[in-house]
């Protein structure tokens, strides 16, 4: 059923946190069991029934926009918006007027994953009537996020990046709005690093005595922007995909939670679930371990890959012991000797061309 909430993803920034993996993509474009971050937001959207919604998009914007299209795929209908140099989150919503009008909107970072969907949340701010609803979820590393302060259980303070937090309560990149917030968003100044802070956002709607609610998410909540979130992200999805063998294999053997999507080949090989291997992949006398997603158009020859990401139109033959924990990007090729060290650990930019002794 169609929402009157309208939707606002921000999909721009630098993806400085998983550089050298996103010098030449889109964060949000990198894949989680071979499906790009960015669609996990727009599904959940729209199986909130939240079908209108802007993208705000800077310097990866024809990546994106090649890549989500005009929404249809999703049942939505995407538009974009321009942010022509990364001023911050609240400022992605200033930017956003035009589209948002008067509607209440759900703000999605779109590198933020949330497991088991947003829907209780959306409910519960429409029937709360709140003029801002907060998500939060409890983290080991406060001091790297925005953090709630609370009291009571009520929503006292937020504070950006503290040096000594006042919980352990992070605010998630998932915020839920009502017109009000465009009052907030002007008055509030630049921080130190010179963005429009959505924590300042937040604390002046509090501090002018708006309904402002806060909610401690019950989900798994990944925020995918650093190489070990990305993997524990990509985990998360592949223990939870069905078995569905759709490509070829050949003298192999696969167990457990595999997918072998359309095109793909493996030939005398192990797969070991849960694993996706992408469309036109081929596998050949190779193992693939547990945990891992290898995207479309790869070759995997005579090597060992378990618990890793790898990207589109990746070579990697003849590695003399096996990958593990490991990002490896778009275009790549690794290729080994005969010589066997006994591991690799590696974030590979795209492009990248390494030859291992």
């Amino acid at each position: 059923m169609k929402s009157k909430l309208k939707a606002l993803i921000l999909s721009g920034g630098k993806g400085t946190r998983l550089r050298p993996f996103t010098y030449t993509g889109a964060k949000q474009l990198v894949p989680i069991a071979n499906k790009p971050i960015l669609f996990y937001a727009l599904e959940d959207l729209v199986s909130c029934g939240i079908t209108d919604i802007a993208i705000v998009v800077g310097d990866t914007k024809d990546e994106v926009m090649a890549t989500v299209g005009d929404g249809s795929r999703f049942g939505a209908a995407v538009s974009y918006i321009d942010q022509l140099v990364p001023l911050g989150i609240a400022h992605g919503i200033q930017i956003g007027r035009e589209f948002l009008g008067a509607s209440p909107f759900i703000l999605y970072l779109g590198d933020n994953f949330l497991q088991e969907g947003i829907q209780p949340y959306v409910q519960a701010f429409l029937e709360g009537r709140y003029h801002c609803q907060v998500l939060l979820c409890p983290v080991e590393n406060p001091q790297d996020f925005g953090v709630a302060e609370l009291d009571g259980g009520r929503l006292v303070r937020v504070v950006e990046k503290p040096r000594e937090p006042p919980s352990d309560l992070a605010v998630i990149g998932i915020y839920m709005f009502d017109s009000h917030v465009f009052e907030a968003v002007d008055a509030i100044r630049p921080s130190a690093r010179g963005e429009l802070e959505i924590t300042d956002t937040i604390q002046y709607l509090i501090d002018k005595g708006l309904n402002v609610h806060a909610d401690v998410v019950r989900g798994r909540w990944i925020d995918t922007g650093k190489h070990d979130d990305l993997l524990a992200a990509n985990r998360a999805i592949l223990e939870s995909l069905k078995r569905n063998i759709a490509g070829n294999a050949q003298g192999s053997t696969l167990r457990g939670q595999v997918v072998l999507q359309e095109g793909s080949q493996v030939v005398d090989s192990i797969v070991d679930g849960p694993a996706i291997i992408g469309e036109r992949t081929r596998v050949l006398g190779s193992y693939i371990g547990p945990f891992t997603s290898i995207y479309h158009d790869c070759l995997i020859s005579d090597s060992e890959i378990s618990g890793s990401v790898v990207l589109e139109n990746t070579q990697i033959e003849t590695l003399g012991h096996r990958i593990e924990h490991s990002l490896i990007g778009r275009n790549v090729e690794l290729r080994g000797t005969n010589r066997r060290p006994r591991s690799y650990n590696l974030v590979l930019g795209d492009f990248s061309k390494v030859r291992v002794p």
